[in-house]
């Protein structure tokens, strides 16, 4: 599958000051630190950047492309932001994101069509976030017929069903996973793509990483085209890359229901199953679910 790296994003402590300086060497060295780390995107976010956004998107593309051919996902709510940046792209890039809220619909679609993009599709209603897996259904149709419409095909189409976090609303988790499971049937020949780290928001720094990797897992199996995740995590790269096929299959063993024995299990095995337990609703999640 699919790797986007998140970390070049506004909200960092590294990468903002950076932006509002117009300093490229953080900037570059990440985009470079992301290419090495093997992510197949990287995903320039630089927020709602209601000040100069266009001129700070420009720059970020052009500063990126200087040290790296990776394809780009740029990730703005500014739409005009979003088009000076698709101007500097050197390849096709990926636009994060259309919505069925009217304004980023009706400016967002345009955008898709003029510059040869890709664009993620995320579900996200008028009315604000899907309350469970047909709801995501319904608008996962109606976007893509607005995008259809408009000349996109669904090649061009990366559905984003909206990953929750686990510590707020596990019923939104598990929504995810089973809208994940009908995409392929709604929306044929459309790809897949989400937030991995949204699932983590709100746990300790340092558990957040097992939240993200056994969520993959988890969606891997329904079929996950692609995750916007930190390519930090050499594990969750490696899990991404086929490369720890054994918890793969101790996570799904786990999601049918099995009940190891966890004396039985070493440590990474039993921090894997320990939060399978607490993304599939079976354990209440808490900030000490590794120790309970």
């Amino acid at each position: 599958m699919l790797l986007i790296g998140e970390n070049i994003n506004v909200m960092s402590k590294t990468i903002g000051p950076a932006l509002r300086e117009r300093n490229p060497g953080p900037i570059q060295e990440m985009a470079k630190a992301g290419t090495e780390a093997g992510m197949d995107y990287l995903d320039l976010n630089i927020g709602p950047a209601r000040k100069g956004g266009e001129e700070v998107m420009a720059w970020l593309v052009k500063t990126v492309q200087e040290v790296t051919d990776l394809p780009l996902c740029l990730d703005t709510t500014n739409l005009a932001a979003m088009e000076a940046g698709l101007k500097e792209c050197k390849g096709k890039a990926l636009i994060n994101s259309v919505s069925l809220q009217p304004e980023r619909l009706e400016r967002g679609l345009p955008l898709v069509q003029k510059y040869g993009a890709a664009m993620i599709g995320l579900l996200w209603g008028a009315e604000g976030m899907p309350r469970d897996a047909a709801e995501r259904g319904m608008l996962a149709v109606d976007l893509i017929y607005q995008a259809n419409q408009a000349g996109i095909p669904n090649e061009d189409i990366w559905i984003d069903p909206v990953l929750a976090p686990v510590s707020v609303e596990i019923n939104q988790v598990q929504a995810c996973f089973e809208f994940m499971g009908m995409l392929g049937e709604i929306a044929p020949g459309c790809k897949s793509t989400l937030g991995l780290s949204n699932v983590s928001n709100g746990a300790p720094t340092h558990l957040r990483p097992y939240l993200n990797r056994t969520c993959l897992i988890m969606l891997m199996r329904y079929g996950l085209y692609s995750a916007i995740a930190d390519a930090y995590d050499p594990e969750l790269v490696r899990i991404a890359r086929g490369e720890m096929p054994e918890i793969v299959d101790l996570v799904y063993r786990i999601m049918d229901g099995e009940q190891p024995e966890l004396a039985a299990l070493d440590q990474k095995e039993v921090e894997y199953v320990k939060t399978v337990r607490v993304l599939t609703g079976r354990s209440l999640y808490s900030d000490s679910w590794l120790d309970v």
